[in-house]
C-alpha cells in the first residue's frame, strides 16, 4: 500500500453489495474478498490462498471460516489458517492479510492500516445516506480509470460544472457570479461557493415566485483520503437559510490502484419520496453527469500525465497552473501529503 494513507477508513462498497456470495473488489492495489460473518458483521481478507494462490472467493463457507476451493485450507476472518486437511500441522506462512471492516451509513468501510488501530469513530459522517421519512437518496457507483486524487481535484473545484456539465447541472454562469472560499478545520477541508441574489438555478426553481431571486450555496466537505459531502442549498434572497432547502450528496473515492478509482455517490431529495419515476430521473441525471460528462474528462486528463507519473514524476512536476478556484483540490493534495508523511515518520 505504498503511497496510500493507511490509518484511515476507505469505503469498500454499498452494504447491499456484500450478500451471501460476498464481494471481490480491488482496493489499494490488492484484490480483497468481502463477506459477512454469521453475525452479519462484515469481514475482509486478501482474496488469495497462500498455497497456490487460488482466489478464496471461489471457495465455500463453513460458519465464519472461508474454505479454499482448491485444496481445502480454512481461514478465519483474522486471516489465520486454522485447518490443513492434509495433516495437523499448519504450515508456516499461511496467514494472509486481513482488514478491519465496519458497516456504517449503508456502506462497508475498511481500515487501511493495522486492524488493531482501527477506530470506528473516525469513519466520516454520512448519516444522511439511509432514507428517513423526510428524505430519500439514490446511490450509484462509477469506476474511473484515473488516480483518485484527480477525482478529488474535480469535486473540490465545482467551477467545472459550468463547462463540463452542460447536459446536466450547468447553471448559466451562476457559479462565476459567486464567491469561492476554502477553509480548514483540523484535518477537514471545506471548499464552498456562495451565490447571492441570483436567478433560481435548476435545483431551486419553484422555491420563490417568478421574477424573484435566491441565495444559492454549494458546500463541499473533504476528509482524507477522499470522502466528500456536498450540500446543495438555496433560500429566498436575503432570508434565513432555514426558509429554503439544503440537500446533501455523498462523493466518496476509494483507490482501486494507483491508476483506477471506485467512485461511490448519492443524491438526496425531500420531495416525491415514494416516486419510482423521481428515483429514475435522478439516477439518469447523475449518471449523465458522472459517467458521460465527468468520467471521460478526468480519465483523459489523467492519461495526459500518466506516462510521466509511471516514470517517477508526480503531480507537481507537471507544473499545474493555478486559477485560484482550484485551491480546494490543491489544499486537499497538500494535506493528504502531510498526513502520509506524518504516518511514515511515525513508523520510522
Amino acid at each position: 500500500m505504498t503511497g496510500f494513507l493507511r490509518n484511515c477508513w476507505y469505503m469498500a462498497g454499498w452494504s447491499n453489495e456484500v450478500g451471501d456470495a460476498g464481494l471481490v473488489r480491488e482496493i489499494l492495489g490488492q484484490r480483497l474478498f468481502l463477506y459477512r460473518l454469521e453475525s452479519g458483521a462484515p469481514a475482509a481478507i486478501l482474496d488469495r490462498c497462500p498455497h497456490r494462490f487460488a482466489p478464496l472467493s471461489l471457495g465455500t463457507r463453513e460458519g465464519d471460516l472461508v474454505v479454499c476451493g482448491y485444496h481445502g485450507l480454512k481461514f478465519g476472518p483474522d486471516g489465520r489458517c486454522v485447518h490443513n486437511p492434509f495433516g495437523q500441522k499448519i504450515p508456516a506462512g499461511t496467514t494472509i492479510p486481513a482488514f478491519a471492516a465496519a458497516e456504517r451509513h449503508d456502506a462497508i468501510w475498511l481500515w487501511g492500516g493495522d486492524p488493531a488501530q482501527a477506530d470506528e469513530g473516525l469513519i466520516p459522517d454520512f448519516a444522511f445516506i439511509p432514507d428517513t421519512p423526510q428524505q430519500r437518496s439514490v446511490r450509484g457507483y462509477t469506476l474511473m480509470k484515473a488516480n483518485y486524487e484527480y477525482g478529488t481535484d474535480n469535486l473540490m473545484d465545482l467551477s467545472h460544472i459550468e463547462w463540463v456539465h452542460k447536459g446536466s447541472f450547468a447553471g448559466d454562469g451562476v457559479i462565476f457570479a459567486g464567491q469561492h472560499s476554502v477553509r480548514q478545520d483540523g484535518d477537514t477541508l471545506h471548499s464552498d461557493w456562495w451565490m447571492p441574489n441570483i436567478k433560481p438555478p435548476m435545483v431551486a426553481q419553484g422555491l420563490v415566485p417568478e421574477g424573484q431571486t435566491v441565495d444559492h450555496w454549494l458546500r463541499m466537505r473533504w476528509n482524507a483520503p477522499a470522502s466528500m459531502r456536498l450540500d446543495v442549498g438555496a433560500c429566498p434572497h436575503g432570508r434565513d437559510e432555514a426558509e429554503g432547502f439544503d440537500i446533501p450528496q455523498a462523493h466518496i473515492l476509494t483507490p482501486a490502484s494507483a491508476h483506477e478509482t471506485h467512485y461511490f455517490w448519492t443524491a438526496s431529495r425531500n420531495h416525491d419520496l415514494a416516486s419510482v419515476e423521481a428515483d429514475q430521473y435522478m439516477l439518469d441525471l447523475f449518471r449523465q453527469a458522472f459517467d458521460v460528462e465527468d468520467k471521460p474528462m478526468i480519465e483523459a486528463a489523467y492519461a495526459n500525465v500518466r506516462g510521466n507519473l509511471d516514470a517517477g514524476g508526480d503531480f507537481w512536476a507537471e507544473r499545474p497552473v493555478s486559477l485560484g478556484i482550484d485551491q480546494g483540490g490543491t489544499r486537499a493534495r497538500r494535506l493528504l501529503e502531510s498526513l502520509i508523511a506524518r504516518e511514515a515518520a511515525a513508523h520510522g
